[in-house]
């Protein structure tokens, strides 16, 4: 008899608190983080009247340009400009890559070439890429062409700016990628 008054207790006490419960709403919240999230955005100033925001600086954004005279870790700046002469400035630029470590700087290159730049103008260099074959680019020079008067600075120059229809390659690529790209092409201009 006192198990049965106990379950009997039990039970009318788990029938009042499911009763109570509304259904169009959470009765708790055990972790309200979860539930209510706070939306950031992203150019939005700090507001005082939100308690919940953190900001480092009180009054500017979240999301600032970089301090003036600043470079970002692992960038390196390329002091010749996007023109005519900057390209011909290029041309007589050379590598500043150890020459010790020509055969892993060659090795890197023809891996980076593979994946960048022979979907155009092929693994050989010929102007005979994929793209080039399948018609969808036309006019992809060979290496081996007389007319092209093709160095290692002027193949960076390309490389950092693009030229014609290809373009530039200097966000997919570092500085030392690009220069081992460029010898990489010239000894493709070399076996050709």
């Amino acid at each position: 008899m006192n198990n049965i008054s106990k379950v009997g207790i039990a039970f009318v006490l788990v029938l009042l608190v499911v009763s109570c419960a509304d259904k169009s709403r959470p009765n708790y919240q055990y972790m309200p983080n979860m539930y209510e999230p706070v939306g950031y955005e992203t150019y939005q100033g700090f507001n005082e009247e939100e308690s919940t925001r953190i900001a480092l600086f009180k009054g500017v954004s979240e999301a600032m340009l970089p301090a003036e005279h600043t470079i970002p870790r692992g960038w390196m700046p390329y002091d010749l400009e996007n023109t005519i002469e900057g390209k011909e400035l290029s041309r007589l630029k050379t590598s500043p890559l150890d020459s010790l470590n020509n055969e892993a700087n060659l090795a890197k290159g023809k891996v980076l070439f593979d994946i960048y730049c022979a979907l155009c103008h092929g693994t050989k260099g010929d102007g005979q890429g994929t793209l080039v074959k399948r018609e969808k680019i036309l006019g992809v020079p060979s290496y081996a062409d007389v007319a092209r008067n093709v160095t290692v600075g002027s193949t960076y120059h390309v490389i950092y700016y693009g030229l014609n229809s290809m373009g530039s390659y200097a966000v997919q690529l570092n500085h030392e990628e690009r220069w081992q790209v460029a010898e990489y092409v010239m000894k493709l201009k070399e076996d050709l």
